[in-house]
């Protein structure tokens, strides 16, 4: 049977490298774009919204516009969530940790 002492040491390693890692994916950022490159979003590992490029051509047809922001954004945070599972998965083996992205 492990050692108690060992174990807790293992869990303090783990915590630690999933501290570096939830700071390193905030840093992160990710792009995505819609209707041919019109509108371009780029977030943080965090989710969030930091940048919106619109081509003006796009201004003409609002409802288009629309729809378009929505798509990119929504494909630049879903590319940010993969990312993070994938490196996640890496260090943990693939265990799930409740709470934890």
């Amino acid at each position: 049977m492990p050692n108690m002492n060992e174990l807790l040491r293992q869990a303090q390693v783990m915590q630690n490298k999933l501290a570096k890692l939830q700071q390193e994916m905030a840093e992160k950022t990710y792009e995505a774009a819609s209707g041919g490159g019109m509108v371009k979003a780029t977030v943080s590992g965090k989710q969030e919204l930091k940048k919106l490029e619109i081509d003006p051509q796009a201004i003409n047809d609002i409802e288009m516009l629309e729809d378009l922001i929505v798509a990119a954004v929504n494909e630049a945070i879903r590319v940010s969530r993969e990312n993070m599972e994938r490196e996640m998965n890496a260090l943990t083996g693939g265990i799930k940790l409740p709470g934890v992205f």
